[in-house]
């Protein structure tokens, strides 16, 4: 497992969200103004967390916290997939949920996503649902749960 470090969002890394938002949702990329307003803090409910491999940007993680967790993003960069950046974040997501209340964490996967779907299963997540035609292109979601805990 690469070492990175893993740490709150700062507008000087909005840049790099963003950018790789466009990247890993192409079909759906959120605006630089909305990432702007989560890093800021300005969305009370929602945190976004930075890896950095060797001070830089390696991915990010975006969590909503009310009842429940919701993990809305989550995305490395593509040359660093599979290198443990992304397990880094989760625990950092499971960790921004503890300290919110939440008991469980929440997610949409497109069902199509078999490499995600892996990677949320050795993580504990199983299916709670599915949402049909949920994104823009026809695909199904799949409503994916996991209890709280601290990922290794």
């Amino acid at each position: 497992m690469t070492s990175s470090v893993v740490r709150a969002a700062v507008a000087a890394d909005v840049p790099s969200i963003v950018d790789l938002e466009a990247e890993a949702f192409p079909l759906d990329p959120w605006s630089t103004n909305l990432v702007a307003e989560g890093v800021s803090g300005s969305l009370p409910t929602v945190s976004y967390v930075v890896a950095d491999l060797a001070g830089a940007f390696a991915g990010y993680a975006v969590v909503s916290v009310v009842d429940v967790a919701e993990l809305q993003r989550i995305a490395v960069l593509p040359t660093l997939r599979r290198s443990g950046i992304a397990t880094a974040l989760l625990a950092a997501v499971h960790a921004q949920a503890a300290e919110g209340g939440a008991n469980q964490v929440l997610l949409e996967v497109r069902e199509d996503n078999i490499e995600a779907r892996g990677f949320y299963e050795r993580h504990g997540f199983t299916e709670l649902g599915k949402r049909a035609r949920y994104y823009r292109d026809g695909t199904t979601a799949l409503v994916l749960t996991a209890p709280v805990t601290m990922v290794p």
